[in-house]
C-alpha cells in the first residue's frame, strides 16, 4: 500500500484531520479544546503546530495551533486544506480598541484591517478580509447563548505586537500612532494578529473562516482611567468556537 505523503510543517496526511477545524495560536491551548470533542487524539505535533482530531455530534473535527501571526497561520491553513479541511474557526485573544469593550468580553470579527503583509501574497490590498457570514452569525449566537458580553465588528490585524503596545519606541512611531488614531475613529473593536491572513487565505482557497476573540485588556480604557481587570481565562472563547462549530455542522447537514 502506498504511504501517504505528510505535509511538510504540520506532519499530517489525508485522514488525519476533519473538514472542520478550530484554530488557536497557542499549542498549549489545543488539548483544552480537544477535551470538548469526543474521542479526541493527538495526530501530530511539530514546531508550533499541535494537532488533535476527534468528533462533534458524530462529525470528525480537528483542533490545530497556528503559532503567532500571519506567516505561521498561512502555512497551517494551507497544509490543513491540502489534507481535507475547508471550514476554519479561530479562537484567540485580543486587545480592545473601542472604549466600550472590556476585559473578558468576546469580540466576533466580521472583517479585519489588513495591517499585515501575509495576505498581500494572496490578494491585492483592495480585496477585503471578511469572515464567512454564516460562521460569524454562528459565533455571535453561540457567544450570546453562553452568556458572554459580545461585540461584532472589524478588528485590526497587525504583524508587530510591540508596535501596538510600545509604538513610541519605533522609528516609524509617527505612522503607528497615526494609524491607531484612525482605527479608534473608525470604531474598530480590537487588535490581534491572525484574522486578516486567515480570512484572505480562506477566500483564495474557496474555504470558510471566522474568528472570535477573548479580550485580555483594553489600553484605551486604561488611558481613560476606566476600571478594568486583566482577563486571561480564554475558556469562554474556546467554548464559543466549539458551540459555533456545532451550529455550522448542523447547518451543513440541513
Amino acid at each position: 500500500m502506498q504511504e501517504l505523503e505528510k505535509q511538510f510543517h504540520i506532519q499530517c496526511v489525508e485522514g488525519d484531520v476533519g473538514k472542520y477545524v478550530i484554530l488557536a495560536g497557542d499549542p498549549g491551548r489545543i488539548p483544552k479544546i480537544a477535551e470538548l470533542f469526543d474521542d479526541a487524539k493527538q495526530v501530530a505535533c511539530n514546531r508550533e503546530y499541535n494537532i488533535y482530531t476527534g468528533y462533534l455530534d458524530g462529525v470528525k473535527v480537528t483542533a490545530a495551533s497556528t503559532g503567532i501571526g500571519g506567516p505561521s497561520t498561512a502555512i497551517c491553513v494551507e497544509e490543513l486544506h491540502n489534507v481535507g479541511a475547508d471550514t476554519f474557526i479561530r479562537t484567540g485573544t485580543c486587545g480592545g480598541i473601542d472604549i466600550d469593550i472590556q476585559s473578558g468580553d468576546i469580540v466576533v470579527a466580521t472583517g479585519a484591517i489588513r495591517y499585515e503583509h501575509t495576505s498581500m501574497e494572496y490578494a491585492p490590498i483592495e480585496f477585503p478580509a471578511v469572515s464567512d457570514f454564516n460562521i460569524a452569525m454562528a459565533l455571535r449566537d453561540a457567544a450570546v447563548e453562553l452568556g458572554n458580553t459580545t461585540h461584532l465588528g472589524v478588528v485590526q490585524c497587525k504583524d508587530s505586537f510591540y508596535g501596538q503596545h510600545s509604538p513610541e519606541k519605533s522609528p516609524v512611531s509617527y505612522e503607528l500612532l497615526q494609524k491607531w488614531e484612525s482605527w479608534k475613529r473608525l470604531g474598530v473593536k480590537a487588535s490581534e494578529m491572525e484574522s486578516a491572513a486567515l480570512f484572505v487565505i480562506a477566500s483564495a482557497l474557496k474555504c470558510r473562516a471566522g474568528a472570535c476573540f477573548h479580550v485580555i485588556w483594553n489600553q484605551e480604557r486604561e488611558k481613560a482611567g476606566l476600571d478594568q481587570k486583566m482577563s486571561e481565562d480564554t475558556s469562554m472563547s474556546v467554548k464559543t468556537a466549539v458551540e459555533a462549530m456545532r451550529k455550522v455542522i448542523a447547518m451543513d447537514r440541513q
